[in-house]
Parts: structure tokens; sequence; C-alpha cells
């Protein structure tokens, strides 16, 4: 047990660690449900080490207790599991200077022990992360100066985040909040979770709260109840939400208690964080679909990786395989500019390409939103693709995703004598498009279906 503490900044210390020690939760959720028979999983049969096999028969595989007792913590430990991993001085500085947890689930997604496989890069340190250029920052979102409660950020008007826990069940090596993740496992207090309860009933404009940490639903379900029924109680409170990554990384925790006890707070929101296919596994699927089936939405927030996702082939498979889940693709990140991620991070200009490919590719439910979380405490802000062309008084020249340019007439066009929509002129400018005396400009493909027979050949043709 954790002595409970005060601190200046974030506040998480707790009397109880946010490591469950009672075995009195069930941890299997249920069986596979039929609607994900079709799924495009992650096969088992294809696991890199021995050991998780032999593991993954025993009884306590399932029991998400065990999974966090047993994380991978150490580098010694990493070495059991992946004799074959070379553990120099790199991994051992990396990870001393950012902790280091892997469930042994998410262990066994890893199928090379190299920077080409995508669950390698997420989950093991590597030297690259002690390698910094001038501009990243611990906290380069400055949550720590929205804090008008310790461990309570209050960016945006109407909402406000709060860091339930600093523990997560895999600290993932591009996390935002490295400054704190890990470095001592608890929870937050009892008094921290009274201050907050009165900042919001003082604060009559936050209409939603989103339980973040760590990971909250590393904490016991009913030390994260007492703080949901903590934030329900305040009447203005609108929405609640939970940011977790356990369906991803510890899918054994979403259980039949749980989702039980998380249904008498509705409206409760879930945002997720799958980054790539090979997570989709039929433990996640499940996971996934017994919060849904429960009516708890699920949304899903992915960061662009180089390396890992930065490809819109990748990223359109993540995507198809989120919606079959019913998982709704949320937010796509730009990698933050945190100290220790510089070696994941991308071009802005990648991100806008990938979006404008997805669009022609995906229908809109399936296409998150890419935004870049500015520095400074900016807020989000979302980065799209250019589909505005010109704009004059009388017409506004738009582009969609197949390159096609097309003169879209302003309500008082008909004013100027330009209402009629203009002859197709057989090698027609943006300036006739903007002036009303064209309609449209075609591009060399001009049938949108040509184009996505070609991207996806049927039968090899």
């Amino acid at each position: 047990m954790l002595e409970e503490v005060e601190e200046p900044n974030i506040g998480l210390l707790e009397k109880e660690i946010a490591i469950p020690g009672s075995r009195s939760e069930p941890s299997v959720a249920g069986n596979s449900s039929s609607r994900n028979s079709d799924l495009d999983l992650t096969s088992f049969d294809k696991v890199l080490s021995p050991r998780f096999r032999e593991l993954s028969g025993a009884s306590q595989w399932t029991d998400w207790q065990w999974q966090m007792s047993n994380r991978i913590r150490s580098v010694e430990e990493l070495s059991e599991y992946f004799p074959s991993l070379e553990c120099g001085a790199d991994i051992v500085a990396a990870s001393g200077k950012f902790p280091m947890a892997i469930t042994p689930y998410y262990a066994s997604l890893v199928r090379k022990l190299d920077e080409s496989d995508p669950v390698f890069m997420m989950s093991i340190p590597r030297d690259k992360e002690l390698w910094n250029p001038p501009f990243l920052r611990e906290d380069p979102l400055e949550e720590e100066r929205y804090m008008p409660v310790p461990g309570l950020v209050h960016r945006y008007t109407d909402r406000v985040l709060l860091i339930a826990t600093s523990a997560c069940a895999m600290y993932c090596r591009y996390c935002t909040r490295k400054r704190m993740t890990g470095m001592r496992e608890s929870c937050i207090s009892s008094s921290r979770i009274a201050k907050t309860v009165e900042y919001l009933s003082n604060h009559p404009e936050v209409r939603d709260v989103v339980i973040s940490g760590g990971d909250p639903l590393t904490m016991s379900t009913g030390n994260l109840e007492k703080i949901l029924a903590a934030v329900r109680a305040v009447k203005t409170v609108d929405i609640i939400r939970i940011g977790t990554k356990t369906p991803v990384t510890l899918p054994f925790r979403i259980t039949d208690e749980l989702v039980a006890m998380l249904k008498k707070y509705h409206p409760l929101w879930i945002n997720t964080h799958f980054n790539h296919p090979r997570e989709i596994t039929k433990e996640s699927a499940e996971a996934c679909g017994k919060l849904v089936d429960s009516g708890i939405p699920v949304g899903n927030q992915s960061v662009l990786l180089k390396g890992v996702n930065d490809g819109t082939d990748v990223m359109e498979e993540l995507l198809r395989g989120l919606v079959r889940m019913r998982v709704r693709p949320y937010y796509l990140f730009q990698c933050d500019l945190v100290a220790g991620v510089e070696h994941f991070r991308t071009p802005l200009s990648r991100g806008v390409e990938i979006m404008e490919r997805l669009r022609g590719r995906l229908s809109g439910i399936a296409i998150p939103t890419f935004v870049v979380d500015m520095p400074h405490g900016g807020g989000k802000v979302p980065v799209l693709p250019n589909y505005v062309v010109s704009v004059s008084p009388t017409h506004t020249v738009l582009r969609n995703a197949n390159g096609m340019l097309v003169s879209y007439p302003e309500p008082y066009a008909e004013i100027s004598g330009l209402g009629e929509l203009g002859p197709m002129r057989e090698s027609p400018s943006v300036w006739d498009l903007a002036s009303g005396n064209a309609s449209a400009i075609k591009p060399a493909i001009p049938d949108g279906h040509t184009r996505q027979v070609r991207a996806f050949p049927v039968d090899g043709k």
C-alpha cells in the first residue's frame, strides 16, 4: 500500500496502488461474438517466443490482474521472453530514463525483434528516445499550466481532463505524458477527488469530463467507480469520457463486472487507442464488442507514427478493422513535440497526404480527423487537405478526391448574369471556373471507379 501524499503538481498518490491486489473480479470477457467471425484478426499461431504459447494455455493468461502483475518491467525480464533480443546498453539506458511495462499479452503480438515490427516499435525502449532536438519538451502541451486543481487540466471552456492514475498496462514509447507515467504507479487521492468535485460544482460551464491518466482501467473497479460516482454527482456535467488503451494492451480487463458498473453512469463514452492492424485481435474485438453491446459508444484515437502506420494502405486496413468492430475512428494525432519521440515524428504533409488518399477510398464514418495538439497549450487544430481551390464573388472552385475541379455557383451569382452552369470547354482554366465560364475540369482518369479498380485489383487483374 502507498501512503497518501499531497504532491505540488499532478498529485496522483492514493492509499491503494493502481495495480489492484484483489482477485475477486471475473477475469475473462465472455465468449467470442459471431459478428467478429469475419474480422481479419491477428493469429496467435504466429507468436514469436515459445514462452507465450506455453503461457497462453494456462488459466491465468486471461486474468487481467495476472497480466498486470506479470508485466515485463526490466531488461532481464525482456530477455527471458525474447532470448534472441540483444538487450544492450541502449535498451538499458532508454528504459532507465522512461519506464518500461509490457503485458505478456501485448508482447505476444511481436513478430520480429527489429524496427520493422510495429508492436516492437511501440513497446520496447531504444536509444533513439534519448536524443532530443531543442524544440522538444517534457510538457509541450503545458498541461500543468492549465491545472486549477492538481491533476485537473482545464484548457477548453466546456471540458476538463482528470488525470486519475499514473499507471498503464503498457507504457507507449511515444506517450505525451512520458514525464510522469510509470515513474511511480499510483492513483488519485480521495482529497483530490473532493477538490475536483468542488471545482466542477463552481464551474457549471464544464459539461464534459475526460478521465485519463495513465490508464484509468488499470485501477480496481471499485476505485474507478468512486471517481465516476463523484463526477456524475455534479449536476452540470453532461458527459463522462474515459481514455483507455486496455482494449488494445489488456483486453481481458473488460469484464462483465466492469461493464455493469460503467453502465450505471451513462451517458459515458470510451476512447481507445489502436494504432496498427496487428493490434486488432480476437481478444481486442471481444473487448470492444462487450463495451458497445452495453450501450457505451467507443471511439479510437490513433497517433501517426513513423515506421508504424505512416502509410495509406496500413492506415486504411486499420480503419476498416475498427469500423468492423463498431469502433468509430475519432482522431488521428500528429505526434506531439514531447521529449523522447523525435524518431516517431512524421512531416505534417505526410498526414495530410494520407488523409487525402483515404477520402477517396473510405466512407466518411471510417475517416478520423487529423489534428495537431499545438504546443504552448494552443489546443487541437484540424489539419485538412485543401479542397477549396479558388473563391470569387460568384463562384467557388472545389476539388474532389479524384482531382476533379468543379465550379460551384454562389447564391447570388445570377445577379451578375452568371447564374447558369457554364459550357464544358475543351481546355478550361481555374479562372474559367471561378468566373462561371466553365463547369468542371476533369482529371486524366475521369472515372473514380476506374481509379479504385486500379488500386484494388480483383483476382490478380
